[in-house]
């Protein structure tokens, strides 16, 4: 569980925090223990394609922030790098343990596909909602990376999944910290956020896991492209794992935090969110 302070962030320097494809030893991988887990093959495939594809989104928000150049800056400087890194990581891992996987060619596949769909209408029109929508998607982020990390046990895996965790995590933090200064300066109302909040959550099981996972499928069958219920299949098989370690309480607590309630209220409402999150699943 991460602690409420934890997640509000303190002042401090942007720098860029490190760690490189080069401090891990892909070389050792234990390919025995994750190579014949199909599920596990999609989940990794699918998020190293949309990690991968960080630009088209990064370059909607950098113009969507022009007039704020602390928050582009950061985007342009930190964001976007550490998600491209992300993308190398996981793709690194994939060639490893499925060396016969055309994973580049079926990147450029599902990029020309995602480019189409990933484009600033998306975005909300006030900067301070979208800086609440990017909570959001970090707190799918960061508890989807966490929920993988506790359910895998190959070594090299669950520290790459680590350090992904705690990047998004650290994400999280900025956006929250850049809505507080937006919401310091005009008021916004929690309504407002929470309506934004729930829409975003919602959003996040649309269209981006159904084209990943059809490119990734297609290139692993010569091809041939997976039926809506070979996906729904799937996707009953990582509700499975999600039940088991999806970390419910931390999720809730990340959902929470932007709508800044009163101790009392923000106590009883992350317990619900919680309860709401584990029973979604």
């Amino acid at each position: 569980m991460i602690a409420h302070a934890e997640l509000t962030p303190t002042p401090g320097s942007e720098e860029h925090h490190g760690w490189s494809l080069q401090d891990l030893p892909f070389e050792h991988i234990d390919r025995a223990g994750v190579r014949d887990d199909e599920t596990l093959f999609y989940l990794l495939v699918s998020a190293s394609f949309i990690e991968s594809g960080s630009e088209l989104y990064t370059r909607n928000l950098i113009e969507h922030y022009a007039a704020f150049p602390r928050v582009k800056r950061w985007l342009a400087e930190s964001w976007e790098p550490e998600e491209l890194r992300h993308g190398r990581g996981l793709a690194e891992y994939v060639r490893a343990v499925w060396p016969e996987y055309p994973w580049d060619t079926a990147f450029r596949e599902f990029f020309a596909d995602y480019r189409r769909l990933c484009n600033a209408e998306h975005l909300e029109a006030d900067p301070a909602l979208e800086l609440a929508a990017r909570c959001t998607i970090e707190m799918g982020t960061a508890s989807y990376y966490r929920m993988l990390h506790e359910a895998v046990r190959e070594p090299v895996l669950r520290r790459l999944l680590d350090h992904i965790r705690r990047d998004e995590v650290r994400h999280f933090k900025h956006f929250y910290r850049y809505l507080r200064a937006m919401r310091s300066e005009r008021t916004i109302s929690r309504w407002r956020l929470a309506r934004c909040v729930l829409k975003r959550t919602f959003e996040m099981t649309g269209d981006d896991g159904w084209h990943a996972f059809r490119h990734a499928y297609r290139f692993r069958h010569a091809g041939r492209g997976p039926t809506r219920a070979q996906y729904r299949a799937w996707r009953k098989q990582v509700r499975g794992i999600a039940r088991a370690h999806f970390p419910s309480r931390m999720a809730a607590e990340m959902l929470i935090t932007p709508l800044d309630l009163p101790a009392a209220w923000r106590r009883r409402s992350t317990q619900v969110a919680a309860a709401v999150i584990r029973r979604a699943l």
